[in-house]
């Protein structure tokens, strides 16, 4: 039986306390570690800790960067020890980016990492010209080290503002080869800002191509991704899912997935062994009164996590050893 480990990270983007940063707490009260352990072995590892969210951007172009910075090396340093342990862990955000640690922990232990990155938007706005400021808007950007110019600036993102969180040394967390992005929809928004889409530069199907696809689009993702990483992660931006799905997200847009289509995705990543670990991000509690929607993502959770299967040890010296 796979050990699950359930790591909370409730860090808002946004440089507040509030929202998505409750997210942790509210799926844990709705049943989410007593759903995991139905079917598995469970450990909820607590939360990370990180340092106090200011809401003002910094050099970067971003809110809170210290505090992001605080967050990205405390996820880096718990997803570590639970890859080195031998768990899987779900992450539970917060925002997306804290995806940022655990790709890095995943390079840490694995030598390389890949990504099956699902949600309603690219997420690769050059911090600088984001809109809100969030890191949210920019984290797979960040993660796969382009700009608007192509490239991060030297000393800036993610070897000197991130430095202590993210990456030891400049360069990027993942290749383009190695990374598959599902179910994005906001390509109009983009165009309007003229910030240029990553369609054309890595594998790519938005929620229309998708429609009726769903079983054979994931599987030619998933696929790619293996034929790049021997070992990556899963992520989900629960803002993937259409409104009349899941209403209790920051930035809702027409169109989106059904909870089926997203329980399928989710299964047949958690299937594939080379699957090391999974984050789910951007469910607000602010916006769910009743509680309802925690519950559907609970029931999803526990769902997909029934196809969860054995995961390989990572070899004794693979990867840096460096959380």
């Amino acid at each position: 039986m796979t050990r699950v480990e359930v790591v909370g990270a409730g860090f808002n983007s946004a440089g507040r306390g509030d929202g998505v940063a409750r997210a942790p707490q509210a799926l844990r009260r709705a049943g989410l570690v007593a759903a995991v352990s139905a079917r598995h072995d469970v450990e909820d590892a607590g939360d990370v800790a990180f340092g106090v969210p200011v809401p003002e951007r910094g050099r970067s172009g971003l809110l809170a960067e210290e505090a992001l910075a605080s967050m990205v090396g405390g996820v880096r340093r718990r997803v570590a020890e639970i890859l080195a342990g031998g768990g899987f862990p779900l992450l539970v955000g917060g925002d997306c980016p804290v995806l940022l640690g655990a790709l890095a922990a995943c390079r840490d232990v694995h030598g390389s990492a890949g990504l099956l990155f699902v949600d309603g938007h690219e997420d690769a706005w050059p911090p600088a010209v984001s809109t809100t400021g969030e890191a949210a808007d920019c984290e797979l950007g960040l993660a796969l080290g382009v700009t608007a110019t192509g490239v991060l600036p030297t000393g800036v993102l993610p070897g000197g503002v991130l430095a202590g969180g993210v990456l030891a040394e400049p360069g990027p967390l993942l290749r383009a080869e190695a990374t598959a992005l599902l179910g994005p929809r906001d390509g109009a928004e983009l165009l309007a800002h003229g910030v240029a889409s990553l369609r054309e530069s890595l594998w790519f199907a938005t929620d229309r191509d998708l429609t009726g696809r769903v079983a054979e689009k994931t599987a030619d993702a998933v696929a790619t991704v293996e034929g790049a990483a021997a070992r990556w992660w899963l992520h989900v931006d629960l803002d993937v899912l259409a409104t009349d799905q899941l209403a209790a997200v920051d930035y809702p847009q027409p169109g989106g997935l059904t909870w089926a289509e997203l329980t399928e995705i989710t299964a047949t990543a958690l299937r594939r062994p080379g699957c090391a670990g999974w984050s789910l991000a951007i469910y607000n509690p602010d916006l769910d009164e009743d509680g309802h929607e925690a519950a559907r993502i609970v029931r999803y959770v526990e769902d997909a996590l029934s196809c969860l299967g054995p995961r390989p040890q990572a070899p004794a010296g693979e990867g840096t050893g460096r959380p």
